[in-house]
């Protein structure tokens, strides 16, 4: 089955957090989204602060009190869609560790969802290495493999496979929206 961005998806209204380590696709995957939604998109890296930046592209991992300032913005963020946007927007947010999703959630009464990418190792690394002008270094994925807490049967989500053609994951994508 072949969408165009003439077909009539219907997706009741939500927030999605498309989530996953450095390279899994999350942009790539709310950007294919957004052709067919047209919500609210919001690239999560684009709240980093420069000290947050600074600190990945010299190979250091951050740390909780880095984060937290990071996932405010991002938090404001969803809370701005669910007030003013009729509870549709699309966030791309690592959200690597249980306590990150919770906060992510806290206070939104909208239907909210995780995305979960899925990637092979060395798939991830292959992408990680072969970007041009990100600040993550493929050093820092194995940190971010081990942040990495499973998402629990009480946390809203779907689960992605990735390692297929954008089209197909989009496609499987949006008939899993469709479900829920």
């Amino acid at each position: 089955m072949s969408l165009s961005t003439n077909d009539n998806v219907q997706i009741r209204p939500c927030l999605l957090v498309i989530m996953g380590v450095s390279g899994c696709g999350k942009t790539t995957l709310a950007k294919g989204l957004d052709q067919y939604l047209d919500w609210p998109f919001q690239e999560g890296d684009s709240f980093h602060s420069q000290h947050n930046i600074q600190k990945m592209s010299e190979g250091k991992p951050l740390t909780d009190s880095d984060r937290w300032p990071w996932l405010e913005k991002c938090h404001a963020w969803l809370k701005a869609c669910a007030e003013e946007h009729g509870g549709k927007g699309v966030l791309t947010c690592s959200a690597l560790k249980r306590s990150y999703r919770d906060f992510l959630r806290k206070g939104i009464r909208k239907p909210f969802y995780f995305v979960n990418l899925k990637v092979p190792y060395d798939v991830l690394l292959q992408r990680i290495e072969k970007r041009e002008g990100h600040f993550m270094p493929a050093s820092l994925l194995d940190t971010q493999l081990k942040s990495f807490e499973p998402l629990q049967v009480d946390e809203p989500h779907i689960e992605i496979d990735m390692s297929h053609p954008l089209e197909t994951v989009i496609r499987d994508t949006l008939m899993k929206l469709q479900q829920l």
